[in-house]
């Protein structure tokens, strides 16, 4: 019996050796075509199943921290006039720390002020808060 296997292994040797062209194994075109197909298949699933993790893994995240971020207390409006309230309910813009209190200063002055000492103190003026700027006379 072992015989028999040996002489079929010889037989399926012999045949391999005999399909190759110097000691490499010849593919035709359209294997090597499917072979780069299925290849680019695969890295193609595995990029967009990462793709479909990431975005799960954010979506997961924000949601915490929604969940655990402290809701912003609310603000008695009563009394304070309307155009007040009005003013509080504007988003600030990008970047902005906060509101500034001018007082017996022209705006226009004031935002030079702000812009000189920025350049002073070589930040940008986005990093800088101004709670006041006041005239002394």
């Amino acid at each position: 019996m072992s015989f028999a296997m040996a002489e079929e292994v010889t037989g399926q040797v012999t045949q391999a050796v005999e399909t190759t062209a110097n000691g490499r194994l010849t593919l035709n075109i359209g294997d090597n075509l499917l072979y780069a197909v299925l290849g680019y298949l695969v890295v193609f699933i595995g990029l967009s199943l990462l793709m479909i993790v990431i975005i799960i893994v954010g979506k997961i995240m924000v949601a915490k921290l929604k969940k655990t971020a402290p809701a912003p207390a609310a603000e008695k409006t009563e009394d304070l006039p309307a155009s007040a309230t009005a003013k509080k309910n504007l988003p600030a813009a990008p970047g902005a720390a906060g509101e500034v209190k001018i007082y017996d200063t022209d705006p226009r002055d004031a935002a030079m002020i702000m812009a000189i000492v920025a350049d002073k103190l070589q930040k940008p003026l986005n990093e800088l808060r101004f709670v006041s700027i006041k005239e002394v006379k």
